[in-house]
C-alpha cells in the first residue's frame, strides 16, 4: 500500500450563507456564446447563490476579442470582471474603452505601458474580492513576461489588501496550468485555466487551501469543433490550406465553476464544475 494519501473529490459546495460563492464562466464564443451566458448567468447567480460572478469575454466578438458594446452587455447581465486572452487586441475598439475600464482585463504579464489593467479589487457584501487575469508561454506564441514571478509579485501586492484572490490562467499547456495551481497554492483562493475551451475534470482544492481547475471550458455551440463551424475547420485539417471558421450555430453549453471561499481566510472551501445548455 502507497504511504501517500490519494486526492479528495470534489466537495459540495456548503450552504452556509457567510460563505463567498464565487461563479467563472470560461471563454464566451461569439454571439451564442454571448445570448447564452445572458439568459443563463442571471439563472446561476440567483440558483446557486452566487456573490461574485466572473466572465472570460476574449473571444465573445464573433470568436475573435472582444467590443465595448459587448463588454457592456457582459457587466450588464451579471458578470463583475471579464477577463481576456491572447485574442484582447483583434477588435481595435477595445484599447481606448480599457483606459476607461478597469472591470475588463488584459493579462497581467504584458510589458509595461501596455494599455489597460491586469488585475482589479472589487468589494462585495461579504469583503473585497481580487481578480488576476495572467497568460501562459508554452505553445502560445506570444512570448509574454515570464508568468510565474509576475504572478507571485502580484498577489503579494494584492493580499495587503484582500486575502480572496481569482487568477484567471490563459494558456494552452495543461503542464503548465497545473504547475502554476502549486506555484500559487495557499497564496490565492483560486486557479482556473482558460483557453483550450474543453471542460477538464481535475477540479480541486489543493493542499493549502486553493481551488483549482486546468480548463472552465467554453460558453459556445455544442455541435462545432471548439466553437468553430465544423466543415470549415474538417476542411483545414484534411487540405492544410488556410481557411476561415465561422462560430458554430445551435444549442449552446454555458461552462464553469462554482468555488466557495472563507472570506476571512480566502481559502477555497470546494470547487464544482458547472454546465448549463440554452437554446433559442
Amino acid at each position: 500500500m502507497s504511504d501517500s494519501t490519494p486526492a479528495s473529490p470534489p466537495s459540495t459546495p456548503s450552504s452556509d450563507p457567510n460563505l463567498l460563492r464565487i461563479l467563472f464562466l470560461g471563454d464566451i464564443v461569439g454571439e451564442p456564446g454571448r445570448k447564452g451566458v445572458s439568459v443563463v448567468l442571471p439563472m446561476l447567480k440567483d440558483e446557486l447563490k452566487v456573490d461574485f460572478a466572473i466572465v472570460n469575454g476574449e473571444n465573445s466578438a464573433g470568436g475573435r476579442g472582444i467590443t465595448p458594446k459587448i463588454a457592456i452587455g457582459l457587466m450588464r447581465c451579471g458578470a463583475a470582471v471579464i477577463t481576456t486572452g491572447d485574442h484582447i487586441w483583434d477588435q481595435r475598439e477595445i484599447v481606448s474603452f480599457m483606459q476607461d475600464e478597469p472591470r475588463l482585463l488584459r493579462p497581467i504579464n504584458y510589458p509595461e505601458g501596455t494599455p489597460g489593467y491586469g488585475s482589479i479589487v472589487l468589494e462585495t457584501a461579504k469583503g473585497k474580492v481580487g481578480v488576476i487575469n495572467l497568460q501562459g508561454r508554452v505553445f502560445m506564441g506570444q512570448q509574454l513576461e515570464n508568468p510565474f514571478p509576475v504572478i507571485k509579485a502580484c498577489v503579494e501586492e494584492m493580499r495587503k489588501e484582500t486575502p480572496i484572490i481569482l487568477v484567471d490562467f490563459h494558456a494552452e499547456a495543461t503542464s503548465e496550468k497545473v504547475a502554476m495551481g502549486w506555484h500559487l497554492d495557499g497564496q490565492v483562493s483560486a486557479v482556473v485555466g482558460t483557453h483550450t475551451h474543453v471542460p477538464t475534470a481535475d477540479e480541486r482544492v489543493l493542499p493549502k487551501g486553493t481551488a483549482f481547475q486546468s480548463d472552465a471550458g467554453m460558453c459556445g455551440p455544442v455541435d462545432s469543433v471548439i466553437g468553430s463551424q465544423i466543415e470549415p475547420v474538417l476542411e483545414r485539417f484534411h487540405t492544410m490550406m488556410p481557411t476561415r471558421f465561422g462560430v458554430g450555430r445551435g444549442a449552446v453549453r454555458v461552462n464553469g465553476a462554482l468555488i466557495t471561499v472563507d472570506p476571512a481566510t480566502g481559502r477555497a472551501l470546494s470547487i464544482e464544475r458547472i454546465a448549463r445548455y440554452w437554446h433559442e
